[in-house]
């Protein structure tokens, strides 16, 4: 069973011209595939199917009933959306049917949570990965993953393997990528070291009298 329902149609015409004269009337074609069943050609309406993404709380990932045509009483998630470069708008939708009871790889948005104690001396947070990609049931698909970098210092990264994942839920992305790191920004580094070198400055000046002590006493002798 899954979050929504969603009334497509079947799609007997192909082709660029076809998908040409759909858009023209508000619709986009698509396909169902999965489920060990040879693939569906359907074709939806893209503004309905648009706000079905914007108001559902799991966006893409969220779990589709669909209805009205061959593809009826398949529960799918939108596996693949294709956008015009420029405007953004909707061409065509890959709907893959799964199986409630078998894990699928799906990709979550990374939220970082807190202010890092580097940012708050003058860092910059610098976040890298936005998504993570997890292998678990459809019905167990997170909104998102959090990760708290209120702890990171100047300097510190964050990578995939200090991320946690609900219960029976696996990370798929590479452990060793890095999801963010705290960086120091190149004025804050000069002024760094301009403060070593005046240290390392006054401390040759208080060994100096040592040193001129000991040539002094030579002398004497």
């Amino acid at each position: 069973m899954g979050d929504v329902s969603f009334a497509v149609e079947s799609r007997a015409s192909r082709g660029k011209g076809a998908a040409r004269e759909l858009r023209r009337q508000g619709l986009v074609p698509g396909v169902v595939y999965g489920g060990g069943r040879e693939a569906t050609a359907i074709q939806l309406d893209s503004a309905k199917f648009e706000r079905l993404l914007e108001t559902s709380h799991a966006g893409v990932n969220t779990l589709i009933d669909l209805e009205g045509s061959d593809a009826a009483g398949k529960t799918v998630i939108a596996k693949e959306l294709q956008r015009e470069a420029v405007r953004g708008k909707l061409v065509h939708v890959d709907f893959y049917e799964v199986d409630l009871t078998t894990k699928i790889e799906v990709a979550v948005p990374i939220n970082l949570v807190g202010t890092p104690a580097g940012v708050v001396l003058g860092g910059v947070l610098d976040q890298q990965q936005r998504e993570l990609l997890l292998l678990c049931l459809p019905n167990a698909i997170p909104d998102e993953v959090e990760a708290d970098v209120s702890g990171m210092e100047l300097g510190d990264s964050l990578h995939v393997s200090d991320l946690s994942v609900g219960e029976g839920i696996e990370i798929a992305t590479e452990g060793e990528l890095t999801v963010a790191t705290v960086l120091v920004p190149r004025g804050l580094r000069d002024a760094a070291g301009e403060e070593g070198e005046e240290e390392g400055g006054e401390a040759e000046s208080e060994e100096a009298p040592a040193g001129d002590a000991g040539d002094d006493g030579g002398s004497d002798d």
